[in-house]
């Protein structure tokens, strides 16, 4: 084993995770054996990886590489897990950067995921005021280099726990690529991986502590792209057909949607191409959309008229349309009695603490955030159990249609940041980040133990699932049955 005993703290893990007497070499698990008094404790297990932590959240901050483009990000994590013993299955999916690593025998599985991709079109350097990085182009505004180092180090953790207390089961991590608008792991439930998995747990960064039974919204994306007759825009304008025309009409009627759509779907889009040269009629534009809504169903309704808003710009324009739907995601399906547990163990985790230095830079980065800053203090709570609707999108949704799941949030970032911004790719890089990681990794090693040592939890937990799902349900993607689009990023 490569963490030294000595340093395994010897504390009564049992009776912190399940309200109960310790467990000692006299008492029954199930399957457990214990070589001594009481069990090592996750959480000491976790603050000895916290080097680890740090030193991966940093290199796949630099690495800063976009969805499916994710080969330096995922072979890092794959050398560090192999060292440490893992199975490691590489190409996952068709899917070259997607991976699964494996650890143990027998029991249960429990599955960790961890996310790596980049955001494009925005990048920061570690300072606390605004400081593009020449050259760089994308950024890791949604913290998912302290995703897969934080879920990393609660693998690494679970497995020291297992391989210390000869508890039968698995422990899995899931290296799941481009989950900004890639749909890596639909992908990846599509294909089964996660069929014969007890439970699935997830992390992300955020500015706040929170282990919420919070939803979110089914989505759908695609690129409408037009195509034109290009011409001199002034001596000839009448040979061309405008294929930024197009695109123009087809946003236009698409903002007319916006009033007539329910309160909680949300749709936006961007121009990705748009022409080269105001005196040249563009023969090729395009948009990329996304729609979103609390049930899949509502997505598909939106999608039917926004489908029907392209045919009929390019209808009007005298220009020609087609389209590729890039990605699609299935809102989470929350499971209160795995997010209660959860929620303990963060409480018994506690929040994010500020070095004197980190307090520092602190203050200064919420400088830029105005009205929308909230008290430093904060970052060391745990916010208030409860259950809502999630505004944001991810493809954790599939997996969470495919085996039981539950999620934490941790205050990563300094409080009042918003994901996607340039604030939270400066705290991504900090140790203020790398704690939040820290944080991240010792509640998902204990959920994951106490779903080893608990199997009532399992099968509760499981039989939420089940009735939740309902008798005839049949997995279905929003995606359709299209190959990864590993070129979306290029």
């Amino acid at each position: 084993m490569k963490f030294p005993a000595k340093t395994i703290a010897l504390a009564a893990t049992a009776g912190l995770l399940l309200g109960t007497a310790p467990l000692t070499a006299d008492s029954h698990s199930e399957g457990g054996r214990v070589s001594g008094s009481v069990m090592p404790d996750p959480v000491m297990i976790v603050d000895a990886e916290a080097e680890r932590t740090a030193r991966v959240a940093q290199q796949l901050w630099e690495f800063a590489e976009l969805g499916y483009l994710e080969t330096r990000s995922s072979g890092l994590m794959q050398v560090e897990l192999e060292g440490e013993g893992f199975r490691v299955e590489t190409g996952i999916a068709d899917i070259p950067t997607a991976f699964v690593a494996e650890w143990g025998e027998g029991g249960p599985v429990i599955a960790i995921l961890a996310e790596m991709d980049a955001l494009p079109g925005i990048n920061q350097s570690g300072a606390a005021s605004r400081d593009p990085v020449d050259g760089k182009h994308a950024g890791h505004a949604c913290g998912h280099n302290l995703f897969g180092a934080g879920s990393l180090t609660a693998a690494i953790a679970v497995k020291e726990w297992l391989e210390a207390t000869g508890t039968p089961g698995r422990v899995r991590l899931y290296g799941t690529p481009a989950e900004e608008g890639g749909s890596g792991k639909v992908y990846m439930t599509r294909s089964g991986m996660f069929d014969d998995v007890d439970v699935a747990i997830h992390w992300h960064a955020d500015d706040e502590n929170s282990a919420a039974a919070r939803t979110s919204l089914a989505n759908r994306s695609a690129k409408f792209r037009f195509s034109g007759v290009s011409a001199h825009a002034a001596g000839a304008p009448e040979r061309g057909r405008s294929a930024l025309d197009g695109a123009e009409a087809m946003n236009m009627m698409a903002n007319m949607m916006h009033e007539h759509m329910p309160q909680d779907a949300r749709m936006h889009y961007v121009i990705t191409s748009g022409g080269n040269a105001p005196n040249v009629v563009p023969d090729f534009a395009e948009v990329f959309y996304y729609v979103r809504h609390p049930d899949p169903e509502g997505v598909e309704q939106i999608w039917e008229r926004l489908e029907n808003a392209a045919r009929g710009a390019a209808l009007g324009t005298g220009t020609e349309v087609e389209w590729e739907v890039i990605h699609g995601n299935n809102p989470l399906l929350v499971n209160e009695t795995l997010a209660r547990a959860m929620h303990a163990h963060l409480e018994t985790v506690g929040g994010v603490e500020y070095t004197a230095e980190e307090l520092a830079w602190a203050q200064e980065l919420q400088e830029s955030l105005g009205d929308a800053a909230l008290p430093l203090a904060s970052a060391g709570e745990i916010q208030p159990y409860n259950r809502s609707l999630g505004y944001g999108s991810t493809d954790v949704g599939d997996v969470s249609w495919a085996t039981p799941t539950v999620g934490v949030r941790t205050a990563a970032w300094v409080p009042g940041t918003s994901a996607h911004s340039w604030q939270a790719v400066a705290a991504s890089g900090h140790s203020i980040g790398h704690k939040g990681a820290q944080v991240a990794a010792k509640a998902m090693a204990l959920m994951a133990v106490e779903l080893f040592l608990n199997p009532q939890m399992r099968a509760q937990a499981r039989a939420e699932f089940d009735a939740a799902r309902g008798e005839d349900y049949v997995y279905r993607s929003l995606l359709g049955d299209r190959a990864p689009p590993l070129d979306y990023r290029r």
